[in-house]
């Protein structure tokens, strides 16, 4: 199996374990792609990506991509020659990078694809109750995570765990998903399988709009999209005029409570939902620091719902 030469491009900190297991396996990166320095805080300096500073640590060069389109940086990735482009949570690339590589573009996508096609996989997954959900390497084309597949693997989901969670687990396998697809790529020992787009299920942003809890869903519903959502952006509701987000509840099917109607009862603040409730374990209120239940219920009159 000769080794390949690649152009790896990604930026958070789930990216960073599938250029750690590239730059230790016997493959030649030739250069690490990332978006530019960023404020995090107001004033602050700006700040590289994981995947940059990644970079950087293991002696890569690193290519600011702020442009995608720009001639000048399609000029530099193709004076690298790369056998293969390899991403891993980076930005939509035009065709014309993507036919620059002659043994194509590839992409890790945190979710059974079709299923879960977007931005945001591992919320969606959890948020609509998928008892197991997994990581899919295929060849990128001009739309949005439709590609030939190459390599799927699957996980499973607990019934409390959290997109947080689950983004340190998937992270990790999709690292080795990668690698191997990498090396198959190399060997030539791949198959490419089409997607079958009515079995596509959409992944969309996460928006003020779409991350507000309903009450009149049930508490399960309710549960799954507190923690799918924890721990960004958050799950919120309006109490008493202000947002307060959600960090932490479990289903509770022993009380009967009004949808959003609260009530502290054995050392434990519910919410109702529109069937069973939920125990609220962990919140917190603009300007304040997250708080349990319990201090909540001591701190706050109950008489308002959360709406």
């Amino acid at each position: 199996m000769n080794p390949l030469s690649i152009v790896f491009m990604g930026s958070p900190d789930f990216a960073v374990p599938s250029l750690e297991k590239l730059a230790s396996s016997h493959h030649n990166i030739q250069a690490v792609v990332s978006s530019p320095d960023k404020r995090r805080s107001r004033g602050g300096d700006p700040v590289p990506t994981e995947v940059k500073k990644k970079g950087a640590e293991l002696g890569y060069p690193v290519i600011d991509a702020e442009d995608l389109s720009s001639i000048e940086f399609r000029n530099q990735l193709k004076a690298i020659e790369p056998d293969l482009i390899v991403i891993v949570a980076f930005r939509i690339l035009p065709k014309s990078i993507l036919e620059i590589p002659g043994l194509g573009s590839i992409n890790l996508h945190a979710s059974l694809l079709p299923k879960y096609r977007g931005a945001a996989p591992i919320h969606w997954a959890i948020i609509n109750g998928e008892k197991e959900t997994g990581c899919t390497i295929f060849f990128l084309d001009e739309k949005v995570d439709t590609g030939e597949i190459i390599n799927q693997k699957k996980i499973g989901i607990g019934p409390n765990e959290t997109t947080g969670d689950l983004y340190n687990r998937l992270k990790e396998m999709g690292a080795d998903l990668l690698l191997q697809s990498v090396n198959d790529i190399a060997s030539g020992t791949y198959n490419r399988l089409p997607q079958n787009d009515e079995l596509a299920t959409p992944a969309p942003k996460l928006v003020r709009g779409n991350t507000r809890i309903n009450f009149e869903k049930n508490a399960a519903e309710v549960h799954n999209l507190i923690r799918g959502l924890h721990p960004f952006p958050l799950a919120w509701c309006n109490f008493s005029g202000e947002k307060v987000n959600i960090h932490q509840a479990v289903p509770n099917n022993g009380t009967r409570l009004k949808p959003g109607h609260l009530e502290y009862s054995d050392g434990k603040l519910l919410a109702g939902c529109g069937s069973g409730s939920i125990e609220i374990k962990k919140l917190q209120l603009p300007g304040k620091k997250r708080m349990t239940g319990t201090d909540f219920a001591n701190t706050y009159e109950l008489s308002e719902p959360f709406i």
